[in-house]
């Protein structure tokens, strides 16, 4: 910080177990990640290259190169996954990660159907190579899934071996964890809350609302995804109540009553 205040709340440092901050690279051009990574490296723990964009950014080793320099963890999102699972090119995943020499994967079954039981084995299998997040809800919007199953499927998905579990929002922010207006699903969240160890869940949250809302329910050191380039100074403010929307969170009652 450039000035030392009271009552900020206490923020772990990097490597963190809790706290994260998952960014997601949609395409970012290297001159972009490198603006990024200078101006807020200390509080991005992960990079997402999202869906399939790892297959045509140009750079990629580059901008991989980059971050680790950073002390970020890059990789390649879900979706990715998906693609070469669905052509049965498992071993070929496996290989470009490989390529890369990238030490973290993210397994979901968001744009494909495929059963929990069979998921489980595909964690298991890259957490022996890997540090493995997995991801939890479907893209699509038509697709319900019943709380108790979201609850049932991190808990198994964390016992065959995932670091983490990733709710589902996607980048929009309107589905899985979140209604169509984009506000808080918090009957699921809430169950996911007591049925899961917080520190275990990253919840995606790209909007600024989302962020402010998750802050203020789980504190600052909740776990966040999906956070857009030009967000991660403004998320660490929310994070650290030094904007509105959290300006009260973490004083003591006796500031807050003279208010």
């Amino acid at each position: 910080m450039n000035f030392n205040l009271p009552y900020i709340p206490e923020r772990p440092h990097k490597p963190r177990n809790h706290g994260l901050t998952m960014v997601m690279d949609k395409g970012l051009s290297l001159r972009e990640a490198e603006s990024m990574v200078e101006s807020g490296s200390e509080f991005i723990d992960f990079v997402k290259f999202g869906f399939g964009t790892a297959l045509i950014t140009n750079k990629l080793e580059e901008k991989i190169n980059l971050y680790k320099k950073a002390r970020i963890r890059p990789y390649f999102g879900g979706t990715l996954f998906e693609i070469f699972i669905i052509r049965g090119m498992f071993d070929e995943y496996c290989k470009f990660i490989d390529k890369y020499k990238l030490d973290l994967a993210e397994v979901s079954d968001g744009s494909m159907v495929m059963d929990n039981d069979v998921k489980c084995e595909y964690i298991s299998k890259l957490s022996k190579r890997v540090t493995v997040i997995s991801e939890v809800g479907s893209k699509n919007a038509d697709v319900h899934i019943p709380d108790e199953v979201w609850v049932e499927s991190m808990s198994k998905e964390l016992q065959a071996g995932s670091w983490k579990v990733i709710a589902e929002a996607r980048e929009s922010g309107n589905i899985g964890i979140y209604n169509s207006n984009n506000s808080a699903n918090t009957k699921l969240i809430n169950d996911i809350v007591h049925g899961v160890r917080i520190e275990n869940v990253i919840w995606e949250a790209p909007i600024k609302s989302q962020q402010a809302w998750f802050i203020n329910l789980l504190g600052a050191n909740v776990n966040l995804g999906n956070i857009a380039p030009n967000e991660i100074i403004s998320l660490e403010t929310l994070r650290m109540g030094l904007r509105g929307d959290t300006f009260l969170q973490f004083l003591p009652k006796e500031l807050k009553e003279g208010q």
